[in-house]
C-alpha cells in the first residue's frame, strides 16, 4: 500500500488532481459546521434528537447523507439532493421528449451544455422550495420550543410572519446547495472521481466516528445489565457488512462477455490472437450506484415535505408510510432501484450504435446476422443482465434493514453499516480507484492495485 501511494504521488498531474479534490471536500465539510444565520445550532440538535426518536426516520437518513449538516441546520443542510432531483427530472424529460433526444444526438456538446444549464436552474428552484419548507418547520419548532431562532431575528415580522428569518434561511441554504453543485462539477472536471457522488460519500463517511461511539454505548460495557446491542448482533452486522461489500463489488465489476468474430483478417496472427480475445463486455450493472442514489432521493424529497407539512392529515399518513424501514418504503425502494437501473441503462447503452460499428468493422456475433438481428440480440441480452444487476442492487439495499428488524438494531448503525450508505461508499471507491489506475497506466505504472499479471511481466 505504501508503494502504491508513492507511485500515485510520483505522478504530478495525478497528485494535483487528488490534492484539488481533497481540498474542495474539506471546504464542503467546513460548511457542515456553519449554522444558518439566526439559528441556534445547539437547540436545533436537541429538538432534532427528540423529533427523530429511536426508530428509523427520514430525518436521520437525510442527516446521514449530509454528514450531520441536516441536524444542525447548517449552510449545506440540503446537501446535493436538489441537484440530484433536478438531474432525475431532466433525464426523464430527455427520455420522454423526442426533440430533446434528437438535439442531443445531432449536437451532443451543445445539448449537454443546454441540459446542464436547465439542470442548474431547476436546482435553484428546488433548493428555494425545500429551504422555504425548512424555514417554515423551524419557525413552527421555535413556536413550540422557544430558543431555536434568535429573538432579534424572529421579532422582525410582517402580518405575524418572520419574513427576515425566511429570507435568511432560503438565501443561506440555497447558496450552500449551489456551492456544493459547483464543487461537484469542479471535482468531476479537474479532480478525481464523480464530484456529486464524492460529496455524498464524504458526508456518509463523516458519520463513522459517531456510529462507532453509538455502538460502544449500546453495548453497555460499564454495567452488568445487557445493552441494546449484543456481541452476537455485532457479529451478524459485520457479516452483513462483508457480504454487502463483496456483493457490491461483484455486481458493479461483473461483465457478460459476448464473443466476436471478424469476417476479414489481414494475417494469420490476427486470427490466432483475436479469436479468443475479441468480445463485447456487457456490464451486469451498467448504471453503477446511480439507481440507489436516485431512488433514495426520490423517496426522500416528497416524504420529507409530507413529514414537515403534514399534521394529522393525509400528508402525515404519507410520511408515516414512507418512513425508512417500513414495508411500503422498502417496496418502493426496490421498484425505484429497478426502474432507474433500466432507465439509466436505456439512456446510456446504445445497441444500434454498437451494431452499426460492428458492421463497418466486419465483426459479428457467432450465429447472429449483422444489423438489426445483432441489435435485437444485444438488447435482449442487456435486458436480462440488467434485471440481474437491478435485483442484486435492490437486495443489497434492503438486506441491512431486514436484519435490523430482527435484531432491533438502532437505525443509525444499520444505515451506515449496510444498505444505501455502504452501496454508495463502495461504488464511489471503485469508480475513484478506476480513475487513479487509468492515470497510473497512462504513466506506465501497473496501477493502484498490484496484480499477478504485472508481476509476471517483470
Amino acid at each position: 500500500m505504501i508503494q502504491a501511494l508513492k507511485r500515485i504521488f510520483s505522478v504530478p498531474d495525478l497528485k494535483q488532481k487528488i490534492v484539488f479534490t481533497l481540498t474542495l471536500l474539506l471546504v464542503c465539510r467546513i460548511g457542515a459546521y456553519i449554522p444558518v444565520p439566526g439559528i441556534n445550532g445547539e437547540e436545533v440538535i436537541k429538538v432534532f434528537q427528540f423529533t427523530a426518536g429511536g426508530g428509523q426516520n427520514l430525518f436521520q437518513l437525510m442527516d446521514i447523507f449530509t454528514g450531520g449538516a441536516f441536524a444542525k441546520m447548517t449552510l449545506i443542510a440540503l446537501g446535493v439532493m436538489p441537484y440530484i432531483s433536478a438531474s432525475i427530472i431532466m433525464q426523464l424529460v430527455m427520455a420522454l421528449i423526442p426533440s430533446v433526444q434528437r438535439e442531443m444526438k445531432e449536437n451532443p456538446d451543445q445539448g449537454k451544455r443546454k441540459m446542464g444549464k436547465w439542470t442548474r436552474i431547476l436546482t435553484l428552484f428546488l433548493a428555494l422550495l425545500q429551504s422555504f419548507i425548512f424555514a417554515r418547520q423551524a419557525a413552527s419548532m421555535n413556536f413550540a420550543t422557544p430558543g431555536i431562532i434568535f429573538d432579534h431575528i424572529a421579532q422582525v415580522q410582517f402580518n405575524g410572519i418572520p419574513y427576515l428569518f425566511y429570507l435568511l434561511v432560503m438565501a443561506a441554504m440555497t447558496t450552500g446547495t449551489l456551492f456544493l453543485m459547483w464543487v461537484g462539477e469542479q471535482i468531476t472536471e479537474k479532480g478525481i472521481g464523480n464530484g456529486i457522488s464524492m460529496i455524498i460519500a464524504i458526508g456518509i463517511l463523516s458519520s463513522l466516528p459517531s456510529t462507532i461511539g453509538s455502538m460502544i454505548g449500546q453495548l453497555n460495557l460499564d454495567s452488568q445489565e445487557p445493552g441494546q446491542l449484543t456481541f452476537s448482533s455485532i457479529v451478524i452486522l459485520s457479516s452483513v457488512f462483508v457480504v454487502i461489500i463483496m456483493g457490491t463489488i461483484l455486481v458493479i465489476q461483473g461483465t457478460r462477455k459476448i464473443p466476436l468474430q471478424y469476417a476479414r483478417r489481414n494475417t494469420a496472427t490476427d486470427d490466432s490472437q483475436g479469436a479468443n480475445s475479441a468480445h463485447i463486455p456487457l456490464k451486469i450493472n451498467y448504471a453503477g450506484v446511480i439507481p440507489v442514489i436516485f431512488a433514495s432521493s426520490v423517496l426522500m424529497f416528497p416524504a420529507t415535505i409530507a413529514q414537515f407539512l403534514g399534521k394529522n392529515n393525509f400528508l402525515s399518513n404519507i410520511a408515516a408510510m414512507l418512513t425508512p424501514g417500513s414495508w411500503v418504503y422498502l417496496l418502493l425502494l426496490v421498484l425505484l432501484i429497478m426502474f432507474f437501473t433500466y432507465f439509466w441503462t436505456a439512456t446510456q447503452f446504445h445497441p444500434e450504435q454498437i451494431a452499426s460499428d460492428m458492421k463497418r468493422s466486419g465483426a459479428f456475433i457467432p450465429g447472429i446476422r449483422q444489423g438489426k438481428p445483432t441489435r435485437d440480440y444485444l438488447e435482449l441480452r442487456m435486458s436480462r443482465i440488467t434485471f440481474i444487476g437491478g435485483a442484486s442492487l435492490a437486495l443489497i439495499a434492503i438486506l441491512p434493514t431486514l436484519v435490523s428488524h430482527f435484531l432491533s438494531v438502532d437505525q443509525t448503525i444499520s444505515h451506515f453499516f449496510g444498505g444505501t450508505s455502504l452501496l454508495i461508499l463502495v461504488g464511489v471507491v471503485l469508480d475513484t480507484t478506476k480513475q487513479i489506475e487509468s492515470h497510473l497506466i497512462m504513466n506506465r505504472y501497473d496501477g493502484f492495485m498490484t496484480r499477478k499479471k504485472a508481476k509476471a511481466r517483470l
